[in-house]
């Protein structure tokens, strides 16, 4: 399937073909963002992987520095004025169409669809995600380069959308007054407690009456795409999930999630938010009795 400008995913074929035709490296009508990030028990460093190889014309978006720094949670959400800053000195106004991208060897995508949720949380929809990331682009005869091209700064208005994020707070209170409906983006060990979370300072578990929907699930990893809608939808109803309801999602902190909210705006569910702390946060946080699971 063919994936075009209009749609949150696009195709390696879809950009190689911009790259050829239209993208100017000096314009700002469309930029390329390296999203990469790893988990903390990788070892791989993001940043300086992308300064040996990326897809020409890129830039690097920097996860953990686009962020809130008076937390000791990772990445949280930046607040409007850095993310103008941010996002300005790389180029983009708010007529820019942004495509993101990442190097996750073993799943299509794997941290790109945080940086397409935060674009739109801070009100720019022009944002696509590259089905396939870095791999698939190699593996499709993509080119690659280690060469960086400045831009010029540009001026980028960030309009937060409230109803995209969700707090602790917001947690605890529907635990006593259910008005949506939780669901858990980790790999089911985690969930159920019975495999490690990738913090040494965090142990598994979940959030009460919160469901699972393993990231992964929503993906065909041979073929490094994401499943159709069609099975998308079934994945979220066999789990539990009413579709005719309110939900929000949820993982370790904050970056999975996101594949959750994309694969739910491949449906039409466009109104789901993400708690942002997620169970790193929940864990640190949260009473006792409000944590389901985490092993002894």
């Amino acid at each position: 399937m063919q994936r075009t400008l209009n749609s949150s995913l696009v195709t390696v074929k879809w950009l190689k073909d911009l790259l050829q035709l239209q993208l100017s490296t000096n314009s700002s009508k469309y930029r390329v963002l390296d999203a990469s990030w790893h988990l903390p028990n990788t070892g791989r460093k993001a940043a300086q992987e992308f300064t040996e190889k990326h897809i020409p014309g890129a830039l690097f978006f920097d996860i953990d520095e686009c962020a809130d720094k008076a937390t000791d949670l990772p990445h949280m959400i930046p607040s409007p004025e850095v993310m103008e800053d941010y996002v300005g000195s790389l180029g983009i106004t708010n007529d820019t169409h942004v495509i993101v991208y990442d190097n996750n060897p073993q799943f299509p995508l794997f941290s790109a669809q945080r940086v397409w949720w935060t674009f739109r949380l801070f009100g720019h929809n022009q944002v696509s995600v590259l089905e396939g990331g870095l791999p698939k682009w190699i593996a499709e005869g993509g080119p690659v380069t280690n060469e960086i091209i400045p831009v010029a700064r540009e001026n980028f208005k960030a309009k937060f959308n409230l109803n995209f994020v969700k707090r602790i707070d917001d947690i605890k209170s529907n635990l006593e007054k259910p008005e949506f409906q939780l669901v858990d983006a980790r790999p089911e060990g985690r969930f159920k407690g019975i495999s490690p979370e990738p913090r040494d300072d965090t142990k598994p578990g979940s959030i009460p009456n919160s469901l699972n929907i393993p990231f992964m699930a929503t993906m065909n990893l041979e073929e490094r795409t994401m499943k159709s809608p069609e099975e998308i939808r079934k994945l979220f109803q066999d789990a539990g999930v009413d579709l005719n309801k309110p939900f929000v999602v949820s993982c370790g902190s904050g970056i999975s999630a996101c594949v959750l909210a994309l694969a739910a705006h491949m449906i039409g569910k466009d109104d789901i938010a993400v708690y942002d702390g997620s169970w790193t946060e929940w864990y640190h946080r949260a009473p006792p009795h409000l944590k389901q699971n985490v092993p002894a």
